[in-house]
């Protein structure tokens, strides 16, 4: 009897191992399909974005109190750290309010609507390269750590960011608050107005390095260097664009407190305005993310070949990692600006839109076709950029006009008066 216990057992343990290893090789079968691996990454990022946009918030909290020379929050668990779960436990349980004389369908519609576009962004950014399992044989095709590789990745970005307006717009509209509506006329304008020299910032990008792939353009850079060393100015250019898409300061003239309230968002509460400032920070994030990609390397370090060229996947987690990096670095820009430079004036910042980015990026697209044309150096493009930089500097300090708290306007009114 004994004996055929022992054997029951360990036909039992046969059975779960041979199961195991079942398992196991399916599970590797997945993973080596670069269909299901791309899936299991978009669920990996997507949940990593939202984590990140959670504490992203708690970091600009502390460093507007580091700036401002506070604690910050540092009551819900050690140094605040547990703030963003009590922030999002409140956002739950709070009530949520519809006014009565609101556009409903829409009112609900807007926030989601922009939250989930900020969403989409991160589809075709290229995280970590290429690399191969352990278990992969050597004539077997790399796996990308990307969740989608098409050929107008950048385009992609670009009309998916740009669609973020329409939920700014229906959400100050469906609102039917004058506060809100003036907010939502101000962020398509800014949006709209902005997008122009953003898209001769790409578009540079995209003459230098022959391709709408963000990938190729990280592998060009891998063999050239980081593209921000043949157009500063683009790059500076392009953030600038990233500022006031993101409705961040000093641009964010959509949401003006000590004008508009809140803006377009004002009469939004509970759940439905925390969308509003995931969507922002996930645009952060997205936006930040492209930038990287286009001039600063992607997920490259100058010099650090191991990491640069190895095909494993712990190099891939490195690269996953120096990437996250670089994002954590722009970020901390983003929240240093807004404490530091103050609002615009609605005109001066359709202004500076038309009558200054515009002209800097048209020539340096214009110089950037010529030095494709002609076959010059690339270096050529630095210095257009600095002489764009050092004649619009000249342009502003002879030509422009005293930055004063009045418009011109309103000084010829009160003479006449």
């Amino acid at each position: 009897m004994g004996g055929i216990q022992v054997g029951n057992l360990c036909h039992n343990v046969g059975s779960a191992a041979r199961t195991m290893m079942d398992t196991m090789d399916a599970i590797r079968n997945i993973l080596a399909d670069q269909f299901w691996f791309s899936i299991v990454l978009g669920l990996v990022v997507f949940g990593g974005i939202q984590g990140a946009v959670a504490y992203a918030i708690l970091l600009e909290r502390k460093i507007s109190a580091w700036t401002q020379d506070r604690y910050g929050p540092n009551r819900v668990g050690p140094y605040g750290i547990l703030q963003p779960i009590a922030d999002g436990l409140k956002f739950f349980l709070k009530e949520d309010i519809i006014p009565a004389n609101v556009d409903k369908a829409l009112f609900i519609f807007a926030p989601w609507m922009i939250f989930v576009v900020a969403l989409v962004g991160f589809a075709v950014i290229p995280w970590g390269g290429s690399f191969k399992w352990g278990w992969m044989e050597a004539t077997a095709k790399p796996m990308v750590v990307q969740v989608a590789s098409v050929d107008i990745g950048l385009l992609y970005i670009v009309a998916v960011s740009s669609l973020s307006v329409y939920g700014v717009v229906l959400g100050g509209w469906a609102s039917n608050n004058k506060y809100s509506f003036y907010g939502a006329i101000r962020a398509a304008a800014q949006m709209l107005s902005y997008e122009v020299p953003m898209g001769m910032c790409l578009m540079a990008a995209i003459l230098m390095t022959g391709s709408l792939r963000l990938e190729e353009m990280v592998d060009w850079q891998a063999r050239h260097g980081w593209a921000v060393m043949y157009h500063p100015i683009a790059a500076l250019v392009l953030f600038i664009t990233a500022l006031a898409e993101a409705n961040r300061m000093p641009f964010d003239l959509a949401e003006s407190e000590q004008e508009l309230i809140g803006g377009y968002h004002t009469e939004y509460s509970a759940l439905k305005l925390a969308l509003f400032f995931l969507a922002e920070y996930s645009h952060m994030i997205t936006s930040s993310a492209m930038m990287i990609c286009i001039f600063f390397g992607g997920y490259l370090v100058p010099g650090w070949e191991w990491l640069n060229t190895t095909p494993t996947f712990g190099a891939a987690l490195v690269r996953v990692a120096v990437f996250a990096f670089k994002i954590f670095l722009f970020i901390c820009l983003y929240m240093l600006i807004r404490w530091t430079i103050p609002r615009f004036r609605f005109d001066q910042l359709m202004r500076l839109a038309w009558k200054g980015l515009v002209p800097m990026t048209m020539t340096l697209v214009a110089a950037q076709g010529l030095v494709l044309y002609m076959g010059w150096s690339q270096w050529t493009t630095t210095a257009v950029n600095i002489g764009v930089f050092l004649f619009g500097g000249f342009v502003s300090v002879a030509g422009g006009k005293a930055v004063t708290g009045r418009q011109l306007s309103l000084r010829r009114a009160e003479a006449m008066g």
